[in-house]
């Protein structure tokens, strides 16, 4: 898994939690090292057994973990960039499901190496959607429902999100959008602010 990916988590973890919590965690994983390197790549089993190590930790199902993570991935400020990122996806949040078949190759462009799941979303009518995610390992769908609803919300958009469930290699994300203007939403920039 790429270093960029365990990074994330391991700043999930500490900003959440807290620094001890981190470190129980990479002592519960057997990492035997405290900081994941943004641009290595680690071996999918230590990605595993951190989630594992989370779940175990904070006394939450790792699907809810998952979750967590996507939702901090679009709200904390540390990583204020991605929301930035995906806020240029569109002007509403129909626009931005509807890029989100692009995001994988746009986040190449910054990152050539990073394997992000394939995306693609299908309309089913009556502002119905499935989200189709293609990865080899499972447990992305659950993070891109934190993402999806933090996004909503975002937007100001109402919706309705169900994982619903996995085969193989494969997760699908029910989404509902029920209301695309329920609330204002949050402000939006095009210029980053300087401190």
């Amino acid at each position: 898994m790429h270093g960029l990916i365990n990074r994330a988590v391991q700043c999930f973890v500490r900003d959440t939690y807290g620094r001890d919590r981190w470190h129980e965690v990479a002592r519960k994983a057997g990492l035997g090292f405290t900081e994941f390197e943004a641009m290595l790549h680690y071996d999918d089993v230590l990605t595993e057994q951190v989630l594992d190590a989370i779940a175990a930790a904070v006394h939450i199902p790792r699907d809810v973990v998952l979750e967590d993570i996507g939702t901090y991935l679009v709200t904390h400020p540390n990583v204020e960039a991605l929301r930035r990122l995906l806020r240029f996806s569109g002007v509403s949040f129909l626009e931005f499901l509807h890029s989100l078949d692009d995001l994988p190759a746009r986040a190449r462009l910054a990152v050539a190496d990073l394997d992000l799941p394939e995306l693609e979303l299908r309309d089913r009518g009556n502002n119905t959607f499935s989200l189709i995610c293609r990865h080899p390992h499972t447990g992305f769908g659950h993070v891109l429902i934190g993402i999806l609803r933090t996004m909503a919300d975002d937007y100001g958009a109402l919706v309705l999100l169900e994982h619903t469930g996995n085969s193989d290699t494969v997760e699908t994300i029910h989404i509902q959008l029920i209301e695309a203007a329920f609330g204002p939403g949050r402000s939006f920039d095009l210029g980053a602010r300087s401190a």
